[in-house]
């Protein structure tokens, strides 16, 4: 029987992933949810927040100066969003994989955007793009505390 050890543990990555305010308000959390939770991936941070302009603005400072972003500020302020921290090998690519293309129109069928979104504006969700975002993105939504690390006993189920 395979021996689950620290050699698939360093392989692990956490990401930061939000459901927009458009998933929460369409109810359409929990199918989301379990789209990361079937495909072997580990929930170790969540809540529901509102996020306040100041948040917002720093979250989205890349975009500061494009004529999109107080729209973008906006409607994600406008309702709250679930925010999670996703761990798992190679979390940040699969995540982006079962999110779908940022386009939701470009989105494959089967992607999290592909079956719930339409618009551009309104894409149900956002998922850490690298390593050093996601990094960024999570201690802006959470405290160290706020994320619990803990062993999955369906592990060495997953990973090989």
């Amino acid at each position: 029987m395979y021996n689950y050890n620290n050699e698939v543990k360093k392989m692990m990555e956490k990401s930061f992933v939000m459901m927009k305010p458009d998933a929460v308000q369409r109810r359409i959390m929990g199918k989301i949810l379990s789209r990361f939770e079937e495909k072997g991936l580990q929930l170790v941070g969540m809540k529901l927040l509102q996020i306040d302009e100041a948040l917002a603005k720093e979250h989205y400072g890349e975009h500061a100066g494009k004529p999109f972003f107080n729209d973008l500020v906006s409607y994600i302020t406008s309702s709250p969003a679930l925010a999670m921290v996703i761990k798992g090998e190679d979390a940040i690519s699969l995540i982006r994989k079962i999110v779908g293309a940022t386009n939701p129109k470009e989105a494959d069928l089967g992607t999290v955007r592909g079956d719930f979104a339409l618009d551009m504006g309104r894409n149900i969700i956002h998922a850490s793009d690298s390593p050093v975002s996601a990094e960024r993105e999570i201690s802006l939504f959470f405290n160290n505390d706020e994320i619990c690390d803990y062993e999955m006993v369906d592990d060495i189920w997953i990973y090989e």
